[in-house]
């Protein structure tokens, strides 16, 4: 009897930066890798996140044994808000991943019935068919993970996001022995993480960071203020430690920060001297070279405290002239427009800003080039499939694969929903499930993709036109000339005479094409068709136009 192969599906991380999740599937066994999130793009207009889209697990719930969480930022665990309140299946998480997660589905009132279990590095967990072990990997947030599964058709190995720091803040570096001797016993099938494949070399190592921020506090003649995700626990600890040496008191801001560092602090992945610690109200009684303030705005969040400062908004903060801010993250690709309008009105207050182009103020998380290859080479694996990443990452790292000897058939360069099945021997891409974008808009999640999507970007372009019209029951025919009334189409007074011939050929229309007799339905198709293609000839615009027919 033939063996069953294994399926590999990405849901969601590949041909895109974030909501990272990936499925892999074996007979009546279902294990799901990360559950993310990913910020929405420019042209996704009141979006506020982007989930995978989870119809293929929906559709499989009984098989589903678990999710595996490689480490706890948002792009790998966002997403389990709203995942977990379709399937509930027990969540396998590090330490400090498991807290940001209760952080997390404590907001959404859903923590009491989560089933969240901590992982240490070596232990393993039984899901089906499936055995994963969890090892250590350097990345820029203490706790990541990579993943050994072992399946009845051979060994898979899931790097996570990592990079091979060899003097990282806390101590503790990728599992170089633990992949070496993966490499010895063998690998069906190595998942490496390609996000920085474009960069060569080596990724300097977070040391040079606290470097830097030991010469900012050395050097600054007031306050320093450092703006940075509030995940990055080993940042926090960076600052707290250079603001120390040079006896500075530490105060954190915005809610989200506050809550990681507590969170961080009582799992003890932070030290804090003593009293090194200072709120709000203490910080206008020290003098400002004694101060550094840690905040969340480095993505230029409108909402957060240091878009709220450069923008002269917050309740309790000004910037000073004589301030230095510390921008400590590079933009995600979709921000920089805000990261730079932050920037600037920081500087117009009198703010001395950093940020990544003029000082090492962040050292990313991700393996470049050679830690790559280095990963490659250690693995020594049949198949390769690179995953995190736009398609070009994809594509690169496979080429970085195939001139270290993996030929190029057994190298798969996948993008979400791509359903790859895999022998012992043998490798190929079979369908595809369902696997686009689900969007969280306001309180909901919803697919708003086409529709809405193309109506907001057709308000934000050309405006609409909304046109009143009553008309007699019995006659079929308009009462009075409609009202005509444009947002963000045309200004109605310097258009009054556009406004004025709109009224009269929609009247005119209404009461002699006969559209009137046959009821609102057809005034509404007459009205848009005639006046679409009228404002296109008079303005080269395509507004909305809503008609709104009353009938008395």
């Amino acid at each position: 009897m033939p063996q069953s192969r294994l399926k590999i599906i990405p849901l969601g991380g590949l041909s895109e930066i974030g909501k990272n999740m990936l499925v892999l599937e074996y007979e009546k066994d279902v294990v799901v890798i990360d559950a993310g999130i990913m910020f929405p793009e420019e042209d996704m207009l009141g979006v506020d996140l982007v989930l995978p889209d989870t119809t293929y697990l929906m559709e499989n719930k009984d098989k589903v044994r678990g999710i595996l969480i490689t480490h706890g930022h948002e792009d790998h665990i966002g997403a389990l808000p709203y995942v977990l309140r379709q399937l509930d299946v027990p969540v396998y998480a590090p330490r400090l991943a498991h807290g940001l997660i209760s952080v997390k589905l404590k907001e959404h009132k859903i923590l009491k019935n989560a089933r969240l279990r901590v992982v240490e590095p070596g232990q393993s967990v039984k899901l089906g068919n499936f055995k994963v072990e969890f090892f250590r990997v350097c990345h820029s947030i203490p706790d990541a993970m990579g993943l050994v599964i072992r399946t009845p058709v051979g060994t898979v190995v899931h790097t996570g996001d990592f990079k091979l720091d060899h003097t990282p803040v806390d101590g503790k570096p990728t599992d170089l022995a633990k992949l070496a001797r993966l490499g010895s016993e063998g690998v069906l099938l190595l998942l490496s993480d390609s996000t920085y494949v474009e960069i060569p070399g080596y990724t300097p190592t977070e040391q040079v960071v606290g470097d830097t921020f030991e010469r900012v506090m050395a050097q600054a003649p007031g306050r320093v203020i450092v703006a940075t995700f509030s995940s990055l626990v080993s940042r926090v600890q960076q600052i707290i430690n250079a603001a120390d040496e040079h006896g500075r008191r530490v105060c954190i801001l915005g809610r989200s920060m506050i809550d990681t560092f507590q969170m961080a602090l009582n799992l003890g992945y932070l030290k804090i001297p003593q009293g090194i610690l200072a709120d709000v109200d203490e910080l206008r009684r020290l003098p400002p070279e004694k101060t550094v303030i840690v905040m969340t705005g480095s993505q230029g969040e409108p909402t957060s405290a240091l878009v709220r400062m450069a923008n002269r908004d917050h309740r309790q903060l000004r910037v000073i002239p004589g301030d230095t801010v510390v921008i400590s993250a590079t933009p995600i690709p979709g921000n920089e427009t805000l990261v730079s309008r932050t920037i600037n009105n920081l500087f117009r207050q009198g703010a001395r800003v950093l940020y990544d182009r003029l000082e090492r103020v962040h050292v990313h998380g991700h393996a470049s080039q050679e830690e790559l290859k280095m990963m490659i080479n250690l693995i020594r694996p049949c198949f390769f499939v690179p995953v995190h990443g736009e398609y070009r990452h994809l594509a690169l790292h496979a080429r970085l694969g195939e001139t270290l000897g993996i030929p190029r058939e057994k190298i798969f360069v996948l993008e979400d929903g791509d359903v790859l099945e895999l022998s012992q021997h043998h490798g190929k891409v079979t369908g595809r499930v369902s696997a686009g974008h689900i969007y969280v808009d306001g309180l909901g999640t919803s697919d708003v993709g086409g529709v809405v999507l193309r109506d907001r970007r057709l308000l934000s372009k050309d405006g609409v036109v909304v046109v009143v019209v009553a008309i007699d029951k019995r006659t079929g025919k308009a009462v009075s000339i409609p009202d005509v009334v444009s947002l963000g189409f045309v200004d109605m007074q310097e258009s009054s005479e556009l406004i004025e011939r709109t009224r009269r050929m929609v009247k005119e229309a209404v009461d002699h094409s006969g559209a009137g007799r046959d009821g609102k339905g057809a005034i509404d198709v007459k009205v848009k068709n005639m006046l679409g293609k009228f404002f296109y000839e008079q303005t080269r615009r395509r507004p909305m136009i809503i008609p709104v027919t009353l009938e008395v």
